[in-house]
């Protein structure tokens, strides 16, 4: 990524997608500063998809990655990206691609990628999941006057998102218990700042963004919301992309979760492009801890 426009925290934030190329095939990834304790989930698997990205040949875009969260990042140590290519073929090429940390004088593995990318062809069927009738992202509330009422609870979430703009159709710390068929959730979202006009940046972007919410979505049976009773943590993340996207502009995100046992919620995403393209799905399994065990 060369540059991104704009002046912003949240522009700046987005620009820890131009990873510093070391060698042949590593790349290294900083973080922004934050409160947070551990590296957002969605920021490591955005950067382990650029490092891929930048391996590939010609024209060959991804079109589904597969990932795992091995261990939490640490947001004061730079993360190191070494990308293995497994295939290049005449139209298919893979890659994997492995995170790696320094703790206490040693190398340590904090999350896997697998990632297949594609020459475009010629489709032979052509199917895509409507939109959602929903109200437009213009109409609703931004996300810091949603959560203005919560104080000190929100602090976290409005550090976490200060990269994406959100508008959502309900108050995500005060939230209803659902019931099927209707236990979706749906938002608005957008990376704030322009982006360049590279295929790869959104496609990374968009993936660190449908890591911010989809968890949320293994609590919308029991009521509640963020900064509950509860504590969450991604366990692996995959994303399928159907078209191509813009990640700074309004994509609407619905979540639900169709099973959870065990402690693990999984949580499924479906991303449609303001004008209703279906532009990716998003599958998560998560670890969700209650805060009085």
């Amino acid at each position: 990524m060369t540059q991104v426009d704009g002046g912003s925290q949240a522009a700046s934030l987005m620009a820890v997608l131009d990873l510093e190329e070391r060698d042949t095939d590593l790349y290294v990834g900083q973080t922004p500063r934050t409160p947070l304790q551990r590296i957002f989930g969605g920021q490591v698997a955005g950067q382990a998809l650029m490092a891929a990205s930048r391996t590939l040949p010609g024209e060959r875009a991804v079109h589904s990655l597969h990932s795992y969260f091995l261990r939490p990042g640490d947001p004061h140590e730079e993360i190191r990206y070494a990308v293995e290519r497994i295939r290049d073929g005449r139209t298919f090429s893979t890659r994997r691609v492995i995170a790696w940390q320094r703790r206490r004088g040693a190398d340590v593995a904090i999350f896997a990628l697998t990632a297949d990318a594609s020459v475009p062809e010629t489709p032979v069927v052509e199917h895509a999941l409507p939109m959602p009738e929903v109200p437009a992202p213009e109409t609703l509330p931004s996300l810091p006057e949603v959560v203005a009422p919560h104080g000190e609870r929100a602090a976290a979430a409005l550090a976490i998102s200060q990269a994406v703009e959100q508008r959502l159709l309900e108050d995500p710390f005060d939230r209803m218990p659902k019931s099927p068929p209707d236990t979706r959730t749906c938002a608005w979202m957008r990376v704030a700042g322009r982006l360049p006009e590279d295929g790869n940046v959104h496609r990374s972007a968009l993936t660190f963004v449908s890591d911010l919410t989809l968890l949320s979505a293994g609590l919308a049976r029991t009521g509640g919301g963020w900064g509950g009773e509860y504590v969450g943590a991604s366990l692996d993340h995959a994303v399928w992309f159907h078209a191509p996207v813009r990640a700074d502009e309004w994509f609407l995100y619905e979540t639900d979760s169709p099973a959870a046992s065990g402690g693990r919620a999984l949580c499924f995403g479906q991303i449609w492009a303001a004008d209703g393209t279906h532009v990716a799905t998003v599958a998560q399994q998560g670890l969700i801890r209650s805060l009085r065990s």
